[in-house]
């Protein structure tokens, strides 16, 4: 394991050329790298997926790029957080060796025809009320693992959904990198930590809670042999649905591999939540998994 701990800087690299020669360097000394992904506005969420790669990779990279193609047309591109300085401190402290922070211009070219699009496990959920969401996901994840040769990536279980359609793109396009999930981390309060928590007001936060009740009511059912798919989700609902200042996109059990409708819970299956607290859409999930005589 290299970290960077300590008061020197990080190197930062602005075009894909620059990132790539540096990760070329460090392959040729026989070094694996580790690549973290990020919109920025870094929080101990990714954090812990920056010591994950630091622990396992010699070499740890982490992404920050606010990326205009997942966002849609009336969400928060130009109100996303933005502040480099800290994010850059940040990954440096937890054990990034490298950073790779690229312009828009510099991503994506004014005449650019090429984009990443999954046809099967995109389309529901997220992808119903946010339609363009991975294409613009699929997309800039490409181009990431292109520039910073990665022998892995580490991704947070949170945006479950992100995590099979990534999966999905390196397994079909052949990527030579391995996608590794890490587990989804919780304030005290239990809400899953997301940049986007910041734009709660403290009534707002308390009422995001709901989020995780439900889940917990649902995992009480599955732990009492509950294995009705439709059953999980009417649970979930009842939790949600008295709170004033929410309103639910969706809440949906499905095959957890590949995000398929299911009758049953016969093998492990996803819980997915997407609610709006307010004017802030969060999304959180469990997995279900039977045991061999469930």
């Amino acid at each position: 394991m290299k970290n960077a701990k300590g008061n020197s800087p990080i190197p930062v690299f602005r075009s894909p050329v620059e990132m790539q020669n540096w990760a070329r360097e460090r392959r040729a000394e026989g070094k694996s790298i580790g690549c973290v992904p990020t919109l920025g506005a870094l929080h101990e969420g990714h954090l812990g997926l920056i010591r994950a790669s630091a622990k396992e990779c010699d070499e740890t990279i982490v992404t920050i790029f606010v990326n205009p193609l997942q966002f849609g047309p009336d969400e928060d591109l130009n109100g996303y957080p933005r502040n480099e300085d800290r994010d850059l401190s940040l990954s440096r402290d937890a054990g990034a060796t490298a950073a790779y922070c690229p312009t828009v211009e510099g991503m994506y070219r004014d005449d650019q025809s090429t984009y990443v699009i999954e046809e099967t496990i995109s389309k529901v959920l997220c992808g119903r009320s946010r339609p363009s969401h991975f294409r613009g996901v699929a997309t800039v994840v490409a181009k990431l693992l292109n520039a910073c040769l990665p022998d892995k990536a580490y991704f947070g279980w949170k945006d479950f959904q992100q995590m099979l359609v990534i999966k999905r793109m390196v397994r079909d396009l052949d990527f030579p990198v391995e996608i590794v999930g890490c587990p989804i981390v919780r304030e005290p309060s239990g809400l899953a930590m997301s940049s986007r928590n910041a734009y709660l007001s403290t009534e707002e936060h308390s009422s995001a809670g709901c989020l995780r009740k439900a889940l917990d009511a649902a995992e009480k059912a599955f732990k009492a042999q509950e294995r009705d798919p439709r059953e999980m989700e009417r649970v979930a609902r009842e939790v949600i649905e008295p709170v004033k200042s929410a309103r639910i996109d969706y809440v949906e059990c499905r095959d957890a591999e590949n995000l398929a409708e299911i009758d049953a819970i016969e093998k492990p299956a996803v819980l997915a939540l997407a609610v709006f607290i307010g004017n802030t859409r969060l999304i959180d999930n469990t997995v279900m998994t039977p045991d061999k005589e469930g």
